[in-house]
């Protein structure tokens, strides 16, 4: 059996609450080496851009809250 295919099997067999588990420690592990991760040309490009609307004072900022509420209440 290939070494991906145990893991999933491995995987299904787990509660749902040992499964949230290993994706936070495999998230954990991931973010440690985030600056080994590549960025593509078009999103450092994306980035730089709204990084410079944000310095302009180009775009309107929104309290994170607030913007959770609205989506709460457009989606119920």
């Amino acid at each position: 059996m290939i070494v991906a295919e145990k893991i999933k099997r491995d995987i299904s067999l787990l509660s749902v609450n040992d499964k949230l588990r290993l994706i936070e420690e495999i998230w954990d592990q991931v973010s440690e080496k985030n600056n080994s991760i590549p960025l593509p040309e078009w999103q450092k490009k994306e980035l730089d851009r709204r990084y410079e609307e944000y310095e302009s004072e180009k775009v309107e900022l929104h309290e994170v809250q607030a913007v959770h509420d609205q989506l709460r209440d457009l989606y119920k």
